[in-house]
């Protein structure tokens, strides 16, 4: 998995580590630090077992898709003002491999995008100032909920990020986020019928104002510049809201809206302008939660607003047919409840989706979830997604069964 520009990125990362440590480190304790930083490292493992069923009309064979991610994490202490991270992920396939997973050549089966194969997850340098620190390498990157730019990290290969980053705190309520980033290392391996890296300039903001303890406010900016997916180019400026409201000393309500813009930038063959909107009010009470969204994504010319960086299947279902958002756009009203049984967390969501442009029905779909903490270092999840089609896609029910180990 992303094995292209492994080679190159790890050599340009010895580089900083040579430089930074020749000027940084050699102040305090030079080589001696760094062996003893290195001694003190952190090591984590982390083993996450997945089997999935997708059964979808139109494909006459049910996929189902067993499969093991394995990750090795090792971050060391500071060594002067630095510090490192190296993470190795390793997706087995255990039994059951009737599936799609877009580079297995399985196509009589439906998608199920987790590709077997080792990978570089991070690898990266960190400079921890006063107040600001910077990263240097291959690395994950989540903003706000992700809507924008996330990790993925439902599927087994994760998404990160090659580039530089600085995390500033500029007062104590203000924070921002800015990354370049020329490769973006997608779920996706060399040998899938997908791109497996978009590769260009891409540039990412995100200021977070802490107004109080109740009401914050992000601020973001994204100009995405691909060289090799031209049709995802764009330029999208955006704000988001989250506030909470007091009822009484257990119950709250819990409002989120948010707003972007966006247009077609560097080689986008597209003349495009489309917004993006989010209303959501959840009540918690002290058993149960439960509230109701509604969250646009526009379309203009034909061209339907992208968020080619997100991490997708968090929105408009968990059966991800809206991956791309369709040319006439998508409305996606919802309800969502929560609930405790004992230890075990109840989620249940129903979508009602449809065109923002034009009156097409695209299909509902019902997402339910239970999630069981067994303790610090093992959790299980069932969790299962019924997309009935309209005139979107066709009908595609998936169901997960999921365990997470950590060493």
């Amino acid at each position: 998995m992303k094995k292209s520009l492994v080679g190159k990125r790890l050599s340009l990362i010895t580089l900083a580590l040579t430089a930074s440590s020749g000027s940084i480190c050699y102040a305090d304790d030079g080589l001696a630090g760094i062996s003893k930083a290195i001694k003190k490292s952190k090591v984590d493992i982390v083993a996450r077992y997945r089997f999935e069923s997708v059964e979808q009309d139109g494909i006459a064979k049910k996929a189902t898709a067993s499969t093991l991610k394995t990750r090795l994490s090792v971050n060391t202490e500071k060594f002067g003002k630095l510090s490192a991270k190296i993470e190795v992920d390793n997706v087995t396939e255990v039994g059951s491999d009737n599936y799609n997973s877009s580079a297995n050549g399985q196509t009589n089966y439906p998608v199920v995008a987790d590709m077997k194969g080792t990978d570089l997850n991070q690898a990266y340098l960190t400079y921890h100032g006063e107040k600001a620190k910077i990263s240097y390498g291959r690395m994950r990157i989540n903003h706000n909920d992700q809507r924008f730019l996330g990790g993925v990290g439902w599927r087994q290969n994760e998404q990160t990020y090659d580039g530089l980053r600085m995390q500033f705190a500029a007062t104590d309520k203000l924070t921002i986020d800015a990354s370049y980033i020329y490769n973006v290392n997608r779920i996706f391996t060399q040998q899938s019928v997908n791109e497996d890296n978009f590769h260009g300039n891409v540039i990412a903001v995100n200021a977070v104002f802490k107004i109080n303890k109740q009401h914050k406010l992000a601020a973001y900016g994204y100009s995405l510049d691909f060289d090799n997916s031209a049709s995802n180019s764009s330029t999208t400026i955006g704000l988001q809201y989250l506030g909470k409201f007091p009822l009484s000393d257990k119950n709250s309500l819990a409002f989120k809206a948010a707003y972007a813009s966006q247009s077609d930038t560097g080689n986008n063959t597209s003349d495009y302008s489309a917004s993006y909107y989010l209303a959501e009010l959840m009540a918690n009470f002290k058993v149960f939660s439960v509230g109701a969204g509604y969250e646009v994504l526009g379309s203009d010319n034909g061209v339907g607003f992208k968020t080619p960086l997100a991490t997708l299947h968090k929105f408009q279902g968990w059966a991800d047919k809206f991956l791309g958002t369709p040319g006439t756009g998508v409305e996606d009203a919802y309800i969502k409840a929560t609930t405790k049984l004992g230890k075990v967390k109840l989620t249940a969501v129903y979508h009602d989706l449809t065109a923002e442009q034009g009156d097409m029905d695209y299909g509902t779909e019902f997402d339910l979830v239970a999630a069981y903490k067994v303790n610090k270092n093992l959790s299980a999840v069932l969790k299962y997604a019924a997309y009935d089609a309209d005139e979107k896609a066709t009908d595609t029910d998936k169901l997960w069964l999921m365990a997470t180990f950590k060493f």
